[in-house]
């Protein structure tokens, strides 16, 4: 404990449990029962004499630590402890014995089988769960079948796969047994058509197709794979109006009808066969029908018979009745629908979904390939909790692999014989209000083993059984002598019960709870109960006034950044007790000085303070967060670029003054070459220069600020000088250059004046076959001799 809280602690009487807020003494119990409900780590002491006058109850309440420390011996501390007890724990089956035949109820996958926890408050209680992948263990396969006339070619196919199913399941298992289903949809409007001709054949007049059906279950589970054959080949193709197809009645059907369908307590796979999608909760208002589906088995002749009166099952309402009668699902559907049958999947544990072919000629590798997926994975899952119990899984996998979370519920990858662990914590958050044991059962999916757990609460020590009844100790008999403190009887309140509630708002007890006899009574933050200030309750748990008066809380101190002592602290009595590395009122100034460090690992680059995290920089030519920013400095290498010269070449324009302005300023060190210069590898934080001196050489050299504030320059002699010009190559390409151009001029014109001349050529050409006479005959001759032409003469 601080000087602080120490000085608080001796002016307002409160011990350093109550000054620290555990949850002990948070709880402010008033009798045994109810601190060892407060938390896992409060104890009672019960030994009569350890308060002292004018105490409070609930002082008896703390860590086991703080009440040895306040002086009661470990002897009189009540701190029950909770604890695991094994009832049934039989050995995992290892192998069929001597070659015989287990039966299902023989084998045991799951250890242990039964557990007694006695829970403390916030006590967590470990047990570790092993499970085994049994051999041989027998399997149940129910084939629920869409029988829409789309389906038509795939029923060829699964007319023989009782025998083709029967013989590659016994390379998994010696006890299997198949049955087979089929669905339709409800049959109401809109979903099928109620004319009777359609009722007796959906389909053409030219294909005979049964009636419609919601469900009809063919064959109950049997081992005999010719007999399925048999069946199935009988069955005939219905029809019906909308794409989706009633499955989700025939699946609920399937899993609550248990008698009807002949599942055992072994392995159930379910595997749905279509080529639609599905109606859901909802979906039956179409055909007027809002009753819910109310999940129970409504088979009389095989069929189901309330498909017109309550409506399809939830995806919710089938994962419950799934899990609940322990049967995973396979979904064979055609390519179409497969991604929203992997939807569907994500939604129920312990699903699987494969693609179907379009005649459905693959069932059978897919149901082996899905059953193998869902039995290689071991998911537990638990029955409901009881109020305020939660549950917790760690899981110990193949090859060494644990997981937490929801990950910690299950392992993959799990192959006959390999045996996995669960470490599996319960812990209960107070005590239930009838205080009854009850039972949890814990189970993987899809398996009907389970481990039965009985959870039983300590709720009261054990000297609540010693009270002695009105006892003299609690003022005249007015309360029971119990755990070394007085429960008060009904009207009496005190730490003896000393006082009736009629007298609680008398002037002697109220001026027991005026601060520095003031006028208000508990700081107007509790009310006076027999002389002693009871503070009031907040709304939010975690906020609390406390003090003798009633005069603190934890919630009225300084914020930083909208958080309560800046989130580095916490309030205690309207202070804030700052975490290490923080100060202030408001616990908003961090003395940590990391964050102002400058590249040079000097803080504030040497030209500041740190305050606070922040740099406070001294020099006003400086700024940045670490002050290294300079806006008006010129360059560190054009600072120092005339010191480096006068003093390394004896040059520049501080040679005449170089001893004196220059001397001090750093350290020289001279070097041969400029590949000899420090690089960043050997000192991070340095600069490197490269400046011109008064002949256009460049002179090379580094500036670098050491952790005592030093300065060190590394200088290279050897300078980089310009050379001059070669003339002879620059007087010729200019000559080439001119050369070029002149002969590029004289090329342009001449293809002008070919142009041209071909323009004028065509131009005469042209003019010349326009001209209108023949050039044989004189355009101004005239003959001497007209010819006339008698009209009449016709040449006869």
């Amino acid at each position: 404990m601080d000087v602080r809280l120490l000085l608080i602690s001796v002016l307002l009487g409160l011990s350093r449990a109550q000054i620290d807020g555990n949850e002990c003494t948070k709880a402010s119990a008033q009798s045994c029962g109810e601190c060892i409900q407060a938390g896992e780590k409060c104890g009672w002491c019960t030994d009569e004499d350890f308060l002292k006058q004018g105490e409070q109850k609930s002082t008896r309440c703390d860590e086991i630590e703080a009440l040895i420390k306040k002086g009661c011996s470990e002897a009189s501390i009540e701190n029950p402890r909770g604890s695991v007890s094994v009832n049934k724990n039989q050995s995992l089956t290892d192998r069929t014995k001597d070659g015989a035949k287990l039966k299902p109820d023989q084998i045991t996958q799951i250890q242990p089988q039964k557990l007694s926890l006695n829970l403390r408050s916030g006590e967590a209680q470990t047990f570790n769960l092993t499970f085994k992948r049994a051999e041989d263990y027998p399997i149940d396969l129910y084939y629920l079948m869409d029988l829409s006339y789309s389906m038509r070619d795939d029923l060829e196919n699964v007319k023989n796969l009782g025998t083709d199913l029967m013989f590659e399941m016994q390379k998994i298992t010696s006890d299997f047994r198949i049955g087979f289903g089929s669905f339709v949809e409800k049959t109401v409007m809109p979903y099928i058509s109620t004319t009777p001709a359609k009722l007796l054949n959906p389909c053409t007049s030219d294909q005979n197709c049964t009636s419609p059906f919601s469900y009809k279950n063919v064959l109950s589970l049997t081992a005999d794979g010719s007999q399925f054959n048999n069946l199935v080949s009988r069955q005939q193709i219905s029809g019906n109006l909308d794409s989706p197809e009633g499955g989700f009645d025939a699946i609920m059907q399937v899993a609550v009808c248990a008698n009807q369908i002949g599942w055992r307590n072994v392995t159930r796979l379910l595997v749905f066969s279509t080529d639609a999608g599905f109606h859901f909760a909802g979906d039956g208002k179409l055909g007027g029908i809002v009753l819910p589906n109310d999940g129970k088995c409504h088979l009389q002749d095989n069929m189901y018979t309330m498909s017109h009166y309550y409506d399809y099952p939830s995806i919710a309402h089938l994962v419950q009745k799934l899990s609940e009668n322990n049967i995973q699902t396979i979904f064979a559907v055609t390519e179409e629908f497969q991604p929203v049958y992997q939807e569907l999947k994500n939604l129920i544990p312990k699903s699987a979904v494969g693609t179907l072919s379009s005649d459905s000629g693959n069932v059978i590798k897919l149901i082996i390939d899905a059953y193998n997926s869902l039995s290689s994975e071991i998911i537990l899952e638990n029955s409901r909790l009881p109020e305020g119990v939660s549950i917790s899984y760690i899981s110990h996998c193949k090859n060494g692999v644990s997981e937490k979370g929801e990950n910690g519920r299950k392992c993959s990858n799990i192959s006959i014989g390999d045996q996995v662990t669960f470490e599996i914590a319960v812990t209960a958050k107070g005590c239930p209000s009838n205080g009854k044991s009850e039972t949890i059962k814990i189970k993987p999916l899809g398996f009907t083993e389970e481990v039965e757990i009985l959870l039983s609460y300590i709720c009261e020590c054990e000297c609540h059984n010693e009270g002695i009844p009105n006892s003299p100790a609690c003022h005249f008999g007015n309360g029971t002598l119990e755990c070394g403190a007085c429960r008060c009887n009904e009207g009496r309140i005190g730490r003896v019960c000393e006082c009736s509630k009629d007298e609680v708002r008398t002037e002697d007890l109220d001026a027991n709870c005026r601060m520095d006899n003031g006028t208000d009574i508990c700081s107007n933050n509790g009310d006076c109960v027999c002389g002693t200030c009871e503070c009031k309750k907040r709304d939010n748990p975690e906020e609390r006034y406390s003090g003798k008066f009633c005069e603190c809380d934890n919630f009225n101190c300084d914020r930083s950044n909208s958080f309560l002592c800046g989130g580095h602290g916490r309030c205690e009595c309207r202070k804030c007790i700052c975490d290490a590395n923080y100060t202030g009122s408001a616990c908003d100034c961090s003395l940590d000085t990391s964050t102002c460090l400058a590249t040079n690992k000097q803080i504030c680059n040497g030209r500041g303070t740190c305050e606070c995290g922040v740099c406070k920089c001294t020099d006003s030519k400086f700024q940045g967060p670490t002050c290294e920013i300079c806006p008006t400095c010129p360059g560190v290498c054009t600072e120092h670029k005339d010191c480096v010269q006068c003093r390394a070449f004896g040059t520049g324009e501080k040679k005449d003054t170089c001893e004196k302005e220059c001397e001090k300023q750093f350290h020289l060190i001279i070097k041969d070459k400029k590949e000899e210069l420090p690089q960043p590898n050997d000192q991070p934080y340095i600069n490197h220069c490269k400046e011109r001196d008064a002949n256009d050489c460049w002179f090379f050299f580094t500036y670098a600020t050491k952790n005592d504030s030093t300065v060190e320059v590394h200088v290279a002699k050897e300078l980089e000088c310009p050379s001059g010009p070669d003339i002879i190559p620059i007087v010729a390409g200019v000559v080439a250059g001119i050369v070029l151009i002149g002969l590029a001029l004289l090329l342009i014109w001449k293809l002008l004046m070919i142009i041209h001349d071909r323009r004028e050529f065509a131009k005469f050409e042209k003019e010349k076959m326009n001209a209108k006479w023949d050039t044989g005959e004189n355009p101004i001759y005239k003959s001497a001799v007209t010819t006339v032409v008698n009209p009449k003469y016709e040449g006869k």
